[in-house]
């Protein structure tokens, strides 16, 4: 053997005993405001394992669980300035730098499950809008992850629109208390963490908390004992949302991990609550609590309701009005109406 065939061998060698040693290397610190314990919390933490692994080290992961490094609403900015890499909280935050951010989260009385609108996201150029607004503010959308529909309580029956008449609800504020009142209800804003003894003091006949699983994770039902199942109303959605200049300086690679396992949590969180929902319902009915699954048309008023608030929103700024006229048309691609 000669002298170039033994150095080509050992250059061969080398490389298959250190693997990736020479590989790009990346870190990455991501922020939400879930709990690592909670369902959403834990995916997020598989999520970050399998992008550690299907890198095969090469991307490593620091997380800020429970809003424990800046506060939920500051952590799209904390991003976009440098203090994390990676945002996954929620657009409704930021609808004070543009009303628009509303239908990034949540499209009140629109879509009626979660893998619809990941479908506008993903297949009716939901992304690349998202992405357009979130660049005007140094930031990459990656990805939406959301679980499903959530449900009223109340200590009233909520069988349909008729019985909105006079509902007295926590809301949150914005979009929401706008439909709501235009359909007969009296939203009261306040802070999530007032539901339980606003309920229980009957200052309150009912609120807009979350999903029926975690609703009963709150100990709603032991104070009422009616609710809508499935939802109609409002299904949030959460982002993932980078730096861009980080973003843009991962290798394609790393990006093509990133993404990938990002739809995988989508898909596993649409599961885990269609899981958490089911063993909620049986739950529920054997404490008699009652359900209501508003009718057709109901949904329908409910939804004709919630398109004249995104009228209303869409003549704020022309980002708005692109984004609402996206979901108009995708919603009538899919029968939901236009």
């Amino acid at each position: 053997m000669n002298f170039k065939s033994k150095l080509l061998g050992a250059v061969v060698a080398t490389v298959l005993t250190t693997g990736s040693a020479y590989a790009a290397q990346t870190s990455l610190t991501f922020a939400t405001h879930h709990s690592p314990e909670g369902p959403s919390g834990e995916l997020m933490g598989a999520f970050l394992k399998d992008i550690e692994a299907m890198s095969n080290g090469e991307i490593k992961t620091t997380a800020f669980y429970s809003s424990s490094l800046v506060k939920s609403q500051d952590t799209f900015d904390a991003a976009a300035n440098g203090v994390v890499d990676c945002d996954m909280t929620n657009g409704s935050y930021q609808t004070g730098k543009n009303p628009a951010f509303q239908f990034v989260a949540d499209v009140m009385g629109g879509y009626d499950t979660p893998l619809q609108y990941l479908t506008w996201v993903n297949y009716g150029g939901g992304a690349e809008i998202i992405d357009s607004l979130y660049a005007e503010y140094g930031m990459k959308f990656v990805g939406s992850w959301v679980g499903g529909q959530e449900s009223l309580t109340s200590s009233r029956p909520l069988n349909g629109v008729s019985d909105l008449k006079g509902f007295k609800f926590r809301s949150p504020p914005g979009m929401e208390s706008e439909i709501f009142a235009s359909l007969g209800a009296k939203p009261v804003v306040m802070d999530f963490t007032e539901i339980f003894s606003a309920l229980e003091t009957k200052v309150i006949d009912g609120a807009d908390a979350s999903s029926l699983a975690n609703n009963v994770g709150l100990g709603l039902y032991d104070i009422v004992k009616y609710t809508t199942f499935p939802g109609f109303h409002s299904m949030s959605s959460d982002h993932m949302a980078c730096n861009r200049t980080v973003w843009d300086a991962l290798p394609a690679n790393h990006q093509a991990i990133i993404e990938t396992a990002m739809q995988k949590l989508s898909l596993q969180l649409m599961m885990k609550t269609i899981v958490a929902n089911g063993e909620a319902v049986a739950k529920l009915s054997s404490q008699g609590v009652t359900l209501h699954n508003w009718s057709g048309e109901d949904r329908a008023t409910f939804r004709a309701a919630a398109k004249s608030a995104w009228g209303n929103w869409a003549k704020k700024t022309p980002e708005t009005a692109k984004i609402v006229e996206s979901h108009k048309t995708f919603l009538a691609r899919i029968g939901l109406g236009g």
